[in-house]
């Protein structure tokens, strides 16, 4: 049984929604101010994992919204009780034959081409140490995911509205995210103290913390410049927000630092602001150019929230079972930092000790790697699991308003290539 409360909850341009199945609860325990921003559901189809669960639902989209783990905003507060999580989810693998990053984008390889051609005429920076570090990390490697991802969902949404080759917009909308996403992980390595990405350098370790920031700082502004050419006041509203999201998220990490309290909700939201805003705003603002009905924009904003919690879920995992060469960067770096992702958040409701060995910030020799030994026996790594698998789910149940297609099938591809990386 689960027990969910909620307070005035208003995530712009999103809102929530409660959904319950099998489960008791009371929708007087939100005030009347609440009641006009969210609804109490009982959805009694669809997927059934005999517990209550919370979906993002947009104003006017009647059944837009997908069941995932609780959520909380600066905003407000949701608190979520559970007894028996592990029970919630119904996760059996199937067998499927590996999957390749490389063969599911070659349906948009010619779109990735042009990008990577554009990506460094874009940044158009007359100081050439701004053109240097940029040009080092777009160099850096990396799959172009969220790109790829904006083709696939443009060229599958396209094909909806009668579009024969995308336009200028969704070009330029993959060009603007990736800069975007480029200029957040810049940022992240200063305020991480990180050396190494994709196993280089990284720019701050390379030209020191005033360029990093400084070239972090000039991508933002670049992209913002380009977003705005694009006179879409839609896309502009959705974007922006992405990046106010990133400092929220940062903010919201910094000031739980070795909080032992901190519960999943807050875990997702972080995750959300950090990870899954960028992909779910790229996947709708894909949709938007192509000019299909409303809903279906919707549920590729859907299909991309719950995909990118499902990718920050599995490479907290990683964190834990891989090692730093495969990584690409120190292993086990957020537990050591303070910074409590799903793992440890689970092991922590089955293992007193772990928390006072967290509270300690690892003083004692030996004290961290007896955390992770604890995070492994409490099963935090095997629940974790389970939650990625589960938004990865609502993920593909949301391309279902697509139309059977390649570029549909790579994008279902892409939740089980990530959920690979953990099996």
């Amino acid at each position: 049984m689960v027990f969910l409360a909620c307070r005035n909850f208003d995530p712009s341009p999103s809102r929530l929604d409660l959904v319950a199945s099998r489960c008791r609860w009371s929708s007087n325990r939100c005030g009347m101010s609440s009641v006009n921003r969210f609804s109490f559901r009982n959805y009694g189809t669809g997927v059934d994992t005999g517990a209550c669960k919370l979906a993002w639902i947009r104003p006017g989209i009647a059944g837009a919204g997908c069941r995932v783990s609780s959520f909380q905003t600066p905003q407000s507060r949701l608190s979520v009780v559970a007894q028996d999580s592990a029970s919630t989810l119904d996760v059996s693998p199937k067998p499927r034959s590996p999957v390749s990053v490389s063969n599911l984008l070659q349906v948009v390889s010619d779109d990735l081409r042009t990008l990577n051609q554009n990506l460094k005429s874009i940044t158009g920076a007359d100081n050439p140490v701004l053109v240097s570090a940029a040009e080092q990390i777009f160099n850096a490697g990396g799959k172009r995911l969220r790109p790829a991802l904006v083709f696939l969902v443009s060229r599958a949404t396209t094909e909806i509205a009668g579009i024969k080759e995308l336009t200028l917009q969704h070009q330029r909308l993959a060009e603007i995210i990736e800069m975007i996403h480029t200029a957040s992980l810049i940022h992240d390595d200063v305020i991480d103290d990180s050396n190494i990405r994709r196993g280089k350098d990284t720019i701050h370790q390379l030209y020191g913390t005033r360029v990093a920031v400084l070239t972090g700082d000039f991508m933002f502004a670049q992209s913002s410049w380009h977003l705005a050419n694009l006179e879409n006041i839609e896309v502009i509203k959705l974007i922006s927000q992405v990046i106010k999201d990133f400092a929220s998220g940062e903010i919201k990490q910094a000031s739980s630092l070795f909080d032992c309290d901190v519960k999943l909700e807050e875990y997702l939201i972080k995750s959300y602001y950090k990870t899954a805003s960028l992909i779910a705003a790229s996947t709708k603002a894909a949709a938007i150019f192509s000019g299909v009905d409303g809903s279906i924009c919707e549920k590729m904003f859907e299909y991309g929230r719950n995909l990118g919690l499902s990718f920050q879920v599995v490479d907290d995992i990683l964190d834990f079972t891989e090692s730093e060469e495969q990584l690409g960067k120190p292993a086990v770096s957020d537990l050591e930092k303070g910074n409590l992702t799903a793992p440890v958040i689970f092991a922590l409701e089955k293992e007193p000790k772990l928390r006072e060995i967290i509270e300690s910030e690892f003083v004692e020799d030996g004290s961290l790697d007896e955390a992770i030994e604890l995070v492994n026996k409490c099963g935090g790594i095997d629940r974790a699991r389970d939650l990625a698998k589960e938004t990865a789910k609502l993920a593909i149940q949301s391309l279902q308003c697509l139309p059977v297609s390649k570029f549909r099938s790579a994008l279902e591809g892409i939740v089980n290539y990530n959920l690979e990386r953990i099996d």
